[in-house]
């Protein structure tokens, strides 16, 4: 019997009435599909989740309902018996960046793993905050790294954010404003949404005269915020004119990952660093689509079919891999080929363990014990 150390995580918020409706969800290109009762439910929001004088959500930790925290838990375990841990679920879901690959460059023994895994018949399932790309380049990227993963296998933040936006109805006359890359603006467009801003903003610039005032668009309705290597001022300026001027906008983060690995060579700062520029500049914390939001755990699950605590969710960070499965109520696995160390992992601060602990998902290939 597979004994697990799953450390017991509380929500901060009521259940998140956004996602109500959501055991109607098949398709994101199937709006129609979501119940229009829904309606109700955001009038609801308005009053439980609490608004500002602009009807948007307050995203604090009292009343954001993606908000989770870590109890203190047992110690994570070393992974002795990867038999064991497989036979417990049926499917497995991999962070990509530090799990998969770093950088361009494959992980050592990744594609052995995956083919063990598909020849026990597991389902396999890769989720990355990385919204730099739309599922259909992270198909192509994977593909080129000699991986044979389906897009149907793949879900990026990019692909969450037009995802939740569907889920609320979010209104195709309203304007979404992009501080990202083009993956994010991939997903909107295959989700029938207009946008504005983007790589396209990233040659733009502010010339600070006497009594100049910067306009904006008051068609906006949202603005969304991901990795962006072409970020600036005017974005930054833009994005905040939107939130705190344009009556009911959303705020919507597609991660506040630290971190990134744009090389294999050392992390580059990731898109949390962007998110927390608008932050400061508008006062507003905003919902978070990506890991570890229950978001895309809920639509996963919903998708396949999946019963949760027969998932594993493998990943190599504690704050949004780990927390983002044991929000879901799954099986965790904490590979140390990626951001988090050992030392990281063992810190007497650290209140998030995950059930197991290995160095790299090919252990999985030699892991025989017969004992946990």
């Amino acid at each position: 019997m597979l004994v697990s150390s799953r450390a017991t995580v509380v929500s901060a918020a009521a259940p998140h009435r956004f996602l109500a409706n959501f055991n109607s969800i098949s398709s994101i290109s199937s709006p129609s599909s979501f119940n229009s009762s829904f309606i109700n439910d955001e009038k609801k929001i308005k009053t439980t989740v609490g608004w500002s004088k602009h009807s948007s959500i307050r995203m604090d930790k009292k009343t954001n309902p993606f908000v989770t925290s870590a109890t203190a838990s047992a110690a994570a375990q070393p992974l002795q018996n990867a038999d064991a841990l497989i036979d417990s679920v049926e499917t497995f879901i991999f962070d990509c960046d530090g799990v998969i690959w770093k950088g361009d460059k494959l992980i050592e023994g990744v594609p052995e793993t995956l083919e063990l895994l598909r020849s026990k018949g597991k389902r396999l399932v890769f989720v990355t905050n990385n919204s730099t790309k739309s599922r259909k380049q992270y198909g192509k990227k994977f593909e080129t790294l000699g991986l044979n993963v389906n897009e149907e296998e793949i879900f990026a933040s990019s692909f969450a954010a037009a995802a939740y936006l569907q889920s609320i109805n979010f209104p195709k006359d309203k304007k979404i404003y992009v501080i990202g890359e083009e993956g994010i603006l991939i997903e909107l467009e295959l989700a029938g949404y207009s946008y504005l801003g983007g790589p396209e903003d990233g040659g733009k610039k502010i010339e600070l005269k006497p009594g100049f005032l910067m306009e904006h668009d008051k068609d906006v309705g949202a603005v969304v915020v991901g990795f962006d290597r072409y970020f600036n001022y005017y974005k930054v300026q833009y994005g905040t004119l939107c939130v705190r001027e344009n009556p009911g906008c959303l705020f919507l983060a597609t991660n506040r990952d630290a971190v990134t690995h744009l090389t294999d060579a050392q992390e580059w700062a990731g898109g949390g660093s962007m998110v927390g520029a608008l932050v400061g500049s508008t006062q507003r914390e905003p919902l978070v689509v990506g890991k570890p939001s229950t978001f895309m755990m809920d639509y996963l699950a919903n998708k396949f079919g999946i019963t949760k605590s027969q998932i594993c969710m493998v990943g190599d960070r504690l704050d949004t891999d780990i927390l983002f499965g044991q929000n879901g109520g799954c099986k965790t696995l904490l590979v140390l080929s990626g951001v988090t160390s050992l030392s990281m992992l063992q810190n007497p601060n650290n209140s998030i363990q995950p059930d197991f602990y290995t160095n790299k998902i090919s252990d999985f290939l030699s892991l025989k014990a017969a004992t946990v």
